[in-house]
């Protein structure tokens, strides 16, 4: 099965102002929580017949009424989407909200990685992502990292490194092939999935995990395999969930978070 967990619109109560941080990486956790439980409900879901995907984008969506409570105490304005793949449904816990395209953020590390994986620009996931020399204050990002830490870390600065040395000119070209969202790539080849014109909506974006999933890209199965195993979180008792966080500001205050 494939999940997309969306937040918008972050509604900041006094507490998390005094602690803007901490507030944040509570609500993420909420909201994941929530994520993880519906993950492991429809784990059991592994094939998907072909004609379904092609049907993804006019599939009815269907309400989970029980967790809306749970998924709105978190202060958000958001959608959990979940797609079964061998039963072909869409249910959502705000299905209103499930074709709104937003910035992806992090996100977009999956297709970065793809796409410089697939060029060339690096070879595997021990492949090492240069560090700039710009000291942070997440000390975590101030050396060399390999592709899978970097991923695992979410490091913005070596995956910008990444996108510059694939180029505009294939970026463009390669969310074209994946049918990304909107595949705007202004705003600068470092910075469209951040805070360009880059949007995709939970639906589209279960849309591409999916094909990354049945390896149904235009692009070599040992790209795909190392891609998916970068993005493994957990592997335990035959359950395997993969994922990615992403969280961008938005401009006039607020956010936009996801996990896929």
């Amino acid at each position: 099965m494939s999940i997309v967990a969306r937040s918008t619109r972050q509604r900041l109560p006094s507490s998390a102002r005094r602690d803007p941080v901490e507030a944040v990486a509570q609500r993420r956790s909420a909201a994941r929580r929530v994520a993880h439980v519906l993950a492991i409900a429809g784990m059991a879901a592994f094939s998907l017949p072909s004609h379904v995907l092609c049907q993804l984008s006019q599939h009815p969506v269907d309400s989970i009424p029980t967790v809306p409570p749970t998924f709105d105490s978190t202060g958000v304005r958001g959608t959990v989407l979940v797609y079964a793949l061998r039963a072909g449904r869409l249910l959502a816990t705000h299905p209103s909200m499930v074709d709104e395209r937003r910035i992806p953020a992090s996100t977009f590390k999956i297709a970065n990685a793809l796409i410089a994986l697939e060029k060339g620009t690096i070879h595997d996931e021990q492949s090492v992502l240069p560090w700039d020399s710009v000291v942070r204050p997440r000390v975590e990002l101030n050396r060399d990292l390999d592709l899978a830490t970097a991923f695992r870390i979410s490091a913005v600065p070596h995956f910008q490194h990444l996108a510059r040395s694939v180029g505009m000119t294939e970026m463009h070209r390669y969310l074209r092939l994946f049918e990304y969202g909107n595949q705007d790539t202004s705003g600068g080849v470092d910075r469209f999935w951040l805070s360009g014109g880059l949007r995709i909506s939970p639906r589209e974006q279960i849309a591409f995990l999916v094909r990354l999933y049945l390896e149904d890209l235009p692009l070599q199965s040992v790209t795909m395999q190392t891609v998916r195993h970068i993005m493994k979180v957990e592997d335990d008792a035959g359950i395997t969930i993969r994922g990615k966080t992403g969280w961008a500001l938005l401009q006039g205050g607020g956010g936009v978070g996801c996990w896929v």
